[in-house]
């Protein structure tokens, strides 16, 4: 199968171009640059120019393959409204070159925004109420379109850290931020939880969804259902040798702004129904060992 990959020359996405050429699949990339195009070639697959606001290119690249797994996400937590607009039209457009043909589309997104402080299933509706909810219209649209046009799309909700070597995602944000603040902290008790899955498990569950998945299926990118902040926090203090304090909400927002947010959602989610249906089997390292073995260096520097 020839697949177009959206954020192909990434953290996740260099991953999935791997397991795809590793299961016999060839790899058409989306390459906003120079830079991009080289990282898609070394990694075995063909760049393809274009990018998320260059809806011509994404048309041209579904309409080259045989499916899509869409990647590729503008973050600008300043402006969210923009971000899922443009992720709307990218999917829209790509979901329009493939009417009719039964192609499957897979898109990212997550598990953040599903209902806290309960474990979420793929049968789990999202909480509308959640600030990142407008993500989830991404996945709505998805499922609009597998009826409307006649593609096999389905989601992958992937859990908020998605952990492996060169990882940029949270968890570096959160042990850069206590460089600079000096403490590293945690809400309450510690005792909220956050789903994990290691990258390379990931790429292969994008990949049994892009084989075998069904139009409008739901599926956890989530090897770990919940692993707490406070184990985290602890393990990032212990490298970094600096002191882990617990604080209320109110403080923590007023300490390190957003992340506050972030650290203080509880969000244990299952993947049993992922793993069932598609024979997923995740096997790579856990979180905590993952942070310790890759995450810090001799001079306590994340990797």
């Amino acid at each position: 199968m020839r697949v177009f990959v959206t954020g192909a020359a990434g953290f996740i996405g260099r991953a999935v171009i791997a397991e795809l050429i590793n299961h016999g699949h060839q790899v058409l990339g989306l390459a906003r640059s120079d830079a991009s195009a080289e990282i898609i070639t070394k990694a075995g697959g063909l760049p393809h120019r274009g990018d998320l606001e260059d809806l011509e290119s994404l048309k041209s690249g579904a309409r080259a393959a045989d499916g899509v797994i869409h990647l590729a996400f503008e973050f600008d937590f300043n402006n969210m409204a923009k971000c899922t607009a443009m992720d709307r039209a990218a999917i829209e457009a790509m979901g329009e070159a493939m009417a009719g043909t039964g192609k499957p589309l897979v898109i990212a997104s997550g598990t953040l925004f599903l209902p806290k402080g309960k474990l979420g299933t793929e049968d789990t509706e999202p909480d509308r109420n959640n600030p990142l909810s407008e993500r989830g219209q991404s996945a709505d649209l998805v499922c609009k379109l597998s009826k409307e046009k006649q593609i096999r799309g389905s989601v992958i909700r992937l859990s908020p850290t998605v952990h492996g070597k060169e990882d940029k995602g949270f968890i570096p944000m959160l042990i850069n931020l206590a460089r600079q603040k000096g403490f590293v902290t945690y809400i309450g008790d510690g005792s909220a939880r956050w789903p994990a899955v290691h990258r390379l498990d990931a790429a292969a569950l994008f990949r049994l969804a892009l084989e075998k998945g069904t139009a409008g299926g739901i599926y956890h990118g989530v090897a770990e259902q919940g692993v707490s902040m406070k184990d985290i926090m602890t393990v990032v203090g212990k490298h970094l040798q600096l002191p882990v304090e617990s604080k209320s909400m109110n403080e923590a927002v007023e300490a390190i702004g957003f992340f506050a947010h972030v650290i203080g959602s509880d969000n244990p989610v299952s993947s049993d129904k992922t793993q069932k249906e598609l024979g997923w089997h995740p096997s790579q390292p856990k979180l905590l060992d993952d942070i310790e073995a890759n995450y810090f260096s001799s001079e306590s520097k994340s990797k």
